[in-house]
């Protein structure tokens, strides 16, 4: 992949719909390569899908944030589970350093992201946690 690509993508992301003839003058090359590097990246999985953001996507969950969990012993995957099963939990991160796992929640208010993080605090097996709000995104979905 080079510059070219990466610049193609970059456009990609931040307008799927954009035509070709758009994306050719932006990125200074012309139509048809802009359409044989689209179908060369999808040939090589690097684009999987294109998406559509609708308005009531970026109106749900007013009210996010990010838990860190510090789990004992070998609880990671009955917690994971447990954690599947909440409405609130929109994705369940496992990493390395101090957490062992990040958790995005989502709700509407927030005495309800208070209530979640209660109950999830309350799973056995969990030694430590904190969560941070987030307040705002200026990139998502890729």
């Amino acid at each position: 992949m080079d510059d070219t690509d990466r610049r193609l993508l970059s456009a990609l992301r931040h307008d799927a719909r954009a035509s070709l003839s758009d994306l050719a003058l932006g990125l200074g090359v012309s139509r048809t390569t802009v359409r044989a590097r689209i179908e060369r990246l999808q040939a090589k999985g690097e684009i999987v899908g294109f998406t559509v953001v609708l308005r009531g996507d970026t109106l749900r969950d007013p009210v996010r944030g990010l838990m860190m969990l510090g789990i004992e012993g070998r609880g990671t995957e009955r917690i994971i589970r447990q954690l599947g099963g909440l409405a609130a939990v929109r994705a369940i991160h496992t990493t390395n350093g101090r957490w062992d796992l990040i958790v995005e929640i989502g709700t509407d208010t927030l005495e309800a992201l208070d209530r979640v993080l209660a109950q999830i605090r309350r799973f056995d097996g969990i030694a430590s946690s904190e969560t941070s709000l987030l307040l705002n995104t200026w990139k998502s979905g890729g």
